[in-house]
C-alpha cells in the first residue's frame, strides 16, 4: 500500500478517489468481489475460443481482482460470509438432505449435535448462567462478571497454571478426535454384540465437526453425528441404533479416550476430553426455529451456528490471526497477556527436539491448535469443492448464455499473472469497506424479503 500524503487527511484522499477518472471502473472490480478487503490483484486475459475454427469468441483482458477467499471475519468480513454461506449448505445437506447429493431420508437417522471440551490446566475466572436466566458468581474469585470482562477465561492463578499442558492438548486435539471416532464406533459395535471390525459391514458412521476457540483459549469441538447404512446416507441404519443409543455412546467413547504424551522432562501427561460433554437430539426443522424444552436443535438453526463458529477468529482479538515468525512477533502481538503465555509456550515448546513433528512454532499464531476448523466424513455430505465448482458452473454457464454460445463449442483460455494483495491506498480500503457493508445490507434486505413472503 502506497504512503498516505501527510497533507492530506483521509476525507481529502476519498473525495479524491471518488472524482478519478478512473473511480468507476474500480468500483466495478471491488464490487465484483463483493468488497473483499484484501482481494487478489491480477493482470492478464481471458478469452472464448471456437473449438473448431479458433477464432477468439469473447474476451477480458487487463486488471482484475479477485476475493481472497479468507474464512476468518477480523480479516475479510466478505469473504468470511462467503465461507459461512458455504459451510452452512454443506452442514444443511447432510442434516435434511434434498440436495448436494443427500437422500431427505437423513432426517430419519439416528443424529445428536454434541459438543467435546477440553479438560481442566487450571482454575479460570468464569460467568456461568444458569436456566432461569441469573447469573452465578465467579467460582474462582467469587465476582459477579460482566460478559465484556477481560478476565473471563484466564486463570486466576497465572503461576499455578499449566500451560504446558494446555498447550499439548491444543497440539493434539486432532489425535484426541481420531481416537475418539474409533472409540464411538467401538461402543456402538459393541452395544450390537459386534466386533469393531465388523461394524462397517452392518453401518457407518458420518459427521462434520467445526472447532471454536473458548475464551480460555483451547478448542472445543461441535459435532454433528449421524449413522447411516454401510454404503452411506442412502442406505438404510440398522434397527437396532437409536437415537438414544447413540447419546449413550457417545458419552461412553469420550469418557474413555486418552491419549499420553511426553512433558519436556519426560513426565507422561494424560491427555483426554473434558467432563463436560453436552449432548443434544436434532429434529426436522420447524416452521417457527423455537428450541423445544427437551433441548434439542433444529437442522436449520444447528447449520446457522455451525457456519457461524467456522468463521470465527482466533480468540477475542485479531492479533492471533496472524502467523508468529519470531519472538518480536509475540512481544508485539494485541492479545492478552494469558493468550500471549500459551502463544510462548507453543514456541518454546515448538524448539524442543522431540515436538518436531506437531510443528508448534508453525501454529503459535493458533496457539498451539493445529487441525482443520472445519472437517467432515466421507460420506457426511457434499464438500466445498463441489459447491463452488457448482457456482464456477453457474457462472460460466450465465456467461455462455448471455453470449449466446453453446458450452461444448468454445474453448476457455487463462492467462493471469499475480500482481499484488490488497489495496494502493487507505482511501481505497475505506471504500471497498463501505461497499462491502452496502452489499452485505442489500442481500440481508432481500433475505429478509423472501422469509416474509
Amino acid at each position: 500500500m502506497l504512503p498516505a500524503d501527510p497533507y492530506t487527511t483521509l476525507e481529502d484522499r476519498i473525495a479524491r478517489k471518488l472524482a478519478s477518472p478512473g473511480y468507476h471502473d474500480w468500483r466495478k472490480k471491488v464490487t465484483a468481489t463483493n468488497g473483499c478487503a484484501v482481494p487478489v490483484r491480477l493482470f492478464g486475459a481471458w478469452q472464448l475460443h471456437d473449438v473448431t475454427t479458433r477464432k477468439v469468441l469473447a474476451h477480458h483482458g487487463g486488471d482484475i481482482m479477485v476475493p481472497c477467499g479468507n474464512r476468518r471475519s477480523a480479516v475479510c468480513p466478505s469473504c468470511s460470509d462467503r465461507y459461512a454461506a458455504d459451510a452452512y449448505h454443506l452442514m444443511h445437506a447432510g442434516l435434511a438432505g434434498g440436495s448436494k447429493g443427500v437422500p431427505t431420508t437423513v432426517t430419519d437417522k439416528p443424529r445428536a449435535f454434541a459438543t467435546f471440551t477440553a479438560p481442566s490446566f487450571g482454575p479460570v475466572h468464569n460467568r456461568a448462567i444458569m436456566k432461569s436466566g441469573k447469573i452465578r458468581p465467579c467460582t474462582g474469585c467469587g465476582e459477579y462478571h460482566h460478559e465484556a470482562d477481560p478476565r473471563l477465561g484466564t486463570p486466576i492463578d497465572p503461576g499455578t497454571y499449566d500451560y504446558e499442558g494446555s498447550v499439548l492438548w491444543q497440539a493434539n486435539a486432532g489425535a484426541l478426535w481420531h481416537r475418539l471416532r474409533i472409540a464411538l464406533i467401538r461402543e456402538l459395535a459393541h452395544a450390537a454384540g459386534l466386533k469393531a471390525r465388523e461394524f462397517a459391514g452392518h453401518a457407518r458412521l458420518s459427521y462434520s465437526k467445526v472447532a471454536e476457540y473458548q475464551r480460555r483459549g483451547l478448542v472445543h469441538f461441535h459435532a454433528v453425528v449421524r449413522v447411516d447404512g454401510p454404503d452411506g446416507p442412502s442406505d438404510r441404519t440398522p434397527s437396532w441404533v437409536t437415537s438414544e443409543l447413540l447419546d449413550a455412546c457417545i458419552k461412553a467413547a469420550t469418557a474413555s479416550v486418552r491419549l499420553t504424551v511426553p512433558r519436556p522432562d519426560g513426565v507422561a501427561l494424560d491427555l483426554r476430553w473434558g467432563s463436560q460433554v453436552d449432548v443434544r437430539p436434532i429434529r426436522a426443522t420447524q416452521a417457527h426455529e423455537v428450541e423445544d424444552e427437551d433441548g434439542s436443535i433444529s437442522e436449520t438453526r444447528l447449520a446457522a451456528y455451525v457456519a457461524k463458529y467456522a468463521t470465527k477468529t482466533t480468540g477475542k482479538t485479531d492479533g492471533t490471526d496472524r502467523p508468529i515468525r519470531s519472538q518480536l512477533c509475540i512481544d508485539h502481538a494485541k492479545v492478552s497477556e494469558h493468550h500471549r503465555r500459551i502463544m510462548q509456550t507453543a514456541w518454546d515448546l515448538g524448539g524442543l527436539p522431540q515436538y518436531a513433528e506437531l510443528k508448534m512454532r508453525r501454529w503459535a499464531h493458533m496457539l498451539g491448535f493445529r487441525g482443520h476448523f472445519l472437517s467432515k466424513s466421507k460420506h457426511y455430505s457434499t464438500t466445498f469443492k463441489s459447491i463452488r465448482d457448482e457456482r464456477r458452473d453457474f457462472r460460466h454457464a450465465e456467461t455462455l448464455e448471455r453470449l449466446g454460445l453453446e458450452a461444448d463449442s468454445v474453448l476457455v483460455v487463462n492467462d493471469w499473472a499475480y500482481q499484488g494483495n490488497g489495496y494502493d491506498t487507505d482511501a481505497e480500503r475505506e471504500l471497498a469497506a463501505a461497499l462491502a457493508g452496502r452489499i452485505r445490507d442489500d442481500r440481508r434486505r432481500k433475505y429478509e424479503q423472501e422469509q416474509r413472503r
